[in-house]
């Protein structure tokens, strides 16, 4: 699933390619991509294009009658741009089709859980919003609140939208990498010195990936987004060397969830076995994708 980088990533790309543009044509060819019947699709054509941003994982596209866009790309959903407009696939989704080029939507597999919503104004915007704290907008005190506002996991805090806005599978497995903190130490027993840490890391972590990501993109488009990327320290490095100690990273898989860790910097040396955690993690673990989002 994109997450709070790639996010950023393709929404800087968009702004580069389609603020201030208009949009020509929208069409959807998935019956279970629009998620909304009203105002249509077709209220947005022949409208400028006048905002872009972020809301969770969600990329919003705003128009000059203060219609929005909203798409979620869940976990397969990927953004395409295509200089020549008169290019099609079968494989698109949705296309939005611009003077210089159209973006499309793609989902790969069968599951087809990206959506896409009109909305008519920033209220029904904000209405989408799961209202989880912006890591950038808030202080050290504001993110200990909220972490310490239920009794869950690091991993289960970190990837729920309710608390934290733009965090996923991917990048809170490399937050409490950098944290070194265990992904199934709950929030309550954290140390005021543990809370600085992850705050730190936090910010940290999604700042160099930006980072890295913008350098990756320069001025192309985002096409190669992904989950597992080069570079990462733990997440989809199962049995590879711990970039800080050696150890073999390991994992914890639940159901379709997989969280990956270094057993001798995170957890004290601990293997976290599956089956040990399986009560917890029924309890305290995300039973859908859309959980996640």
């Amino acid at each position: 699933m994109p997450e709070y980088p790639d996010i950023v990533i393709y929404i800087e790309s968009l702004e580069k390619r389609i603020l201030g543009g208009t949009l020509q044509r929208a069409s959807v060819t998935s019956p279970f991509l629009l998620r909304t019947a009203t105002p249509p699709l077709s209220s947005c054509e022949g409208k400028k294009v006048v905002n872009l941003r972020r809301l969770g994982k969600r990329i919003c596209i705003g128009f000059d009658n203060n219609h929005w866009l909203v798409l979620h790309l869940m976990i397969a959903g990927r953004l395409h741009w295509k200089t020549d407009v008169s290019k099609t696939s079968k494989r698109d989704l949705a296309a939005l089709r611009f003077e210089n080029g159209t973006l499309t939507l793609t989902e790969a597999g069968t599951q087809k859980r990206a959506s896409l919503h009109v909305v008519e104004d920033d209220a029904a915007l904000n209405s989408l919003d799961p209202g989880g704290l912006e890591i950038f907008e808030s202080n050290s005190a504001d993110f200990a609140a909220t972490l310490q506002s239920a009794n869950h996991t690091l991993k289960r805090a970190l990837t729920n939208p309710r608390l934290f806005s733009g965090i996923g599978n991917a990048y809170s497995d490399e937050i409490l990498f950098e944290a070194q903190l265990s992904p199934i130490k709950l929030t309550n027993s954290l140390s005021g010195n543990e809370i600085d840490q992850l705050y730190a890391a936090t910010r940290k972590t999604l700042t160099m990936w930006v980072h890295r990501l913008r350098e990756e993109t320069r001025t192309g488009f985002p096409e190669g987004v992904t989950a597992f990327r080069e570079g990462m320290a733990v997440h989809g490095r199962y049995k590879q060397p711990c970039l800080r100690c050696g150890a073999k990273i390991q994992r914890i898989r639940y159901a379709a969830n997989e969280t990956n860790y270094c057993p001798v910097c995170q957890t004290g040396g601990k293997l976290l076995a599956d089956r040990a955690l399986s009560r917890i993690l029924r309890d305290d673990w995300p039973k859908t994708a859309e959980e996640l989002g």
